[in-house]
C-alpha cells in the first residue's frame, strides 16, 4: 500500500486529483488544504509521494518543499514531490525543482498525464 499527500487549497481540485489517482491499486490518499497543514500530516505518518500546490495560503508550495527538503528531523524528507500548478513559467518550475520537486505537472491537468508521473514514483 502505497500513501499519498495530496497538499491543495482547492476542494474541486483536491476531488479531481482523488478521482484519478483512485484508478491506481493499493494507494491510500490523504489531503492537506495548504503548506502549514501538509507539514504537520507529513510530521505525524509516513508517506510514498506528495503532490503540492504552489498558491495556497500560511505556506506556498516552494516555501512547503523547501521547508519539507530541509527538515532533518522529518523522515519523511526524502519524499518524491510532484508540483501540479497553474503556474506555467520556466523560471517558477526551474525554482520549484532547484528546491527538491522531483516533477512539474501544470494545470489544467491531463489525467493519464498524473497517473504516468505518479507511478514514476510509486508501485501502483
Amino acid at each position: 500500500m502505497s500513501r499519498v499527500l495530496i497538499v491543495e487549497d482547492s476542494p474541486t481540485m483536491v476531488q479531481l486529483l482523488v478521482f484519478i489517482i483512485k484508478k491506481l491499486r493499493d494507494v491510500e490518499i490523504d489531503t492537506a488544504n495548504d503548506g502549514a497543514n501538509g507539514l504537520k500530516k507529513l510530521s505525524e505518518g509516513r508517506y510514498d509521494l506528495v503532490l503540492t500546490d504552489i498558491n495556497m495560503p500560511l505556506i506556498d508550495g516552494l516555501k512547503f518543499v523547501s521547508l519539507l527538503r530541509n527538515d532533518r528531523s522529518n523522515g519523511n524528507r526524502d519524499v518524491p514531490v510532484i508540483i501540479i500548478t497553474t503556474e506555467g513559467e520556466e523560471s517558477i518550475m526551474e525554482e520549484g525543482m532547484k528546491l527538491g520537486a522531483n516533477s512539474y505537472i501544470t494545470k489544467p491537468v491531463n489525467s493519464q498525464r498524473v497517473i504516468e508521473t505518479v507511478r514514476k514514483f510509486i508501485n501502483a
